[in-house]
């Protein structure tokens, strides 16, 4: 499965072509950290595991599409719409965006446990168009990766459609993040801080959906009224917007755990809007999958969380928290140190950066750390990780007895397989 780079670090002729996509040789500040960094977690792990995924096979992007011809009414924009879709399969369940956290190692792994498309993390549109060692590190993928959702965030139009057009070979969709909710967002002014101004949102959907010849989608937050929801939700497919992700909570309820998300929210969306919807939010297990469907009437699920935690979740694994009394669920065999032996074989195949894979096992190995404290000290104090490493300490946890095992239930696996 080769691995494709935006900007292979080996030199060769296809880098020059690529370089010569990168509209800025000059780094803003919050670029140039990127390439000067010491960090050894900002490192690709291929560095430090002596691995030669830098010499992995460039893929050069597929040949470019002509445009299609502007749509000539609403009817023929949502037509476009759904035969895309339908193309991809209608996919029903998904990796949602995560910064740092939904990187390709982790969808792979993901997509194995019954993901049926992803997203990438949400990547930033102008240090991406400008940055070289940015895009080298934070977007990769492989043949295998579809169906894929490319994420950005962005206050700018003509910015936006600098990095889209970059990725729109790799993507099946190229999407625009309005629903981040940190304090990040707000201070560089995009994610959901840009509900308070809907012209440039508008302006933003309008020139990518002007100019790719890949569909665009959004994701976005609920606003506290449902009027101004559906108003918002409205205004993006008018824009241009082929796909439409709602997560069901408004920007300040940040807290998954104690805001629960409002489903009758995502249900009058995809209920106004032609195009289809995804919904985000109280994803724990695949029983909320099936019942998320079925209640909103959505085109499929978003599970962000709760797949940090059991990326086996699709696949109708569940964790002790979401066992539940009924006694229908079993010891399925298949636990999260598993899940983590998997996940590193997954990122010595396709390098990312060291930060990522400690986030991932720390919170896939939670609950273990937790019985053994001093096993989550050391790796805390570990400065430069190395797959010998992290693989001894997860053989190390599992010596240690106190196994805690994922639980399954087959009726519910043969349900979601059955698309009901």
């Amino acid at each position: 499965m080769p691995l494709r780079r935006l900007a292979p670090r080996l030199p060769s002729p296809r880098r020059r072509l690529l370089r010569s996509l990168n509209p800025s040789r000059a780094m803003s500040p919050a670029a140039a950290h990127l390439a000067t960094a010491a960090d050894p977690d900002e490192d690709l792990c291929a560095s430090a595991a002596g691995s030669t995924a830098a010499e992995a096979e460039d893929v050069a992007p597929a040949p470019a599409r002509p445009l299609p011809p502007p749509p000539v009414s609403a009817e023929e924009r949502i037509e476009r719409a759904w035969a895309h879709w339908r193309r991809l399969g209608a996919p029903r369940l998904m990796v949602a965006p995560m910064v740092d956290n939904s990187e390709l190692p982790f969808r792979m792994l993901c997509r194995r446990y019954g993901a049926d498309a992803a997203y990438t993390p949400m990547l930033h549109s102008r240090i991406f168009s400008e940055n070289e060692k940015y895009r080298s590190m934070e977007f990769t993928t492989c043949k295998e990766d579809r169906p894929l959702f490319v994420q950005f965030c962005a206050n700018d139009p003509d910015i936006l459609l600098q990095a889209a057009k970059m990725v729109e070979p790799y993507c099946d969709y190229v999407d625009i993040n309005f629903g981040c909710p940190q304090r990040i967002a707000r201070r560089g002014n995009y994610g959901a801080f840009l509900m308070d101004n809907l012209p440039l949102v508008k302006s933003l959907v309008q020139n990518l959906s002007a100019n790719l010849h890949v569909p665009v989608s959004v994701k976005i937050r609920i606003f506290p009224r449902l009027e101004d929801t559906l108003a918002y939700a409205k205004m993006l497919e008018e824009a241009g917007a082929s796909l439409v992700a709602v997560h069901g909570r408004t920007r300040d309820e940040k807290d998954g755990k104690k805001f629960r998300a409002d489903w009758d929210a995502i249900k009058a969306v995809k209920d106004a809007l032609r195009v289809p919807v995804l919904a985000n939010g109280n994803i724990r297990h695949m029983e909320d999958a099936k019942n998320c469907l079925e209640y909103t009437g959505a085109d499929g699920v978003l599970s962000a969380e709760t797949l940090l935690e059991n990326p086996a979740l699709f696949a109708g694994f569940r964790t002790k928290e979401w066992k539940g009394d009924d006694g229908e669920h079993g010891d399925s065999g298949l636990d999260q140190a598993d899940l983590v032996i998997e996940y590193l074989k997954l990122c010595e195949q396709y390098p990312v950066p060291w930060r990522m894979i400690r986030s991932h096992v720390h919170k896939m190995l939670g609950d273990w750390f937790r019985m053994h404290p001093e096993v989550r000290e050391e790796l805390n104090k570990q400065n430069k990780l190395t797959f010998e490493w992290l693989h001894d300490t997860v053989m190390r946890l599992k010596g240690l007895g106190g196994r805690i095992p994922l639980y399954r239930k087959e009726s519910v696996v043969q349900t979601a397989a059955n698309g009901q």
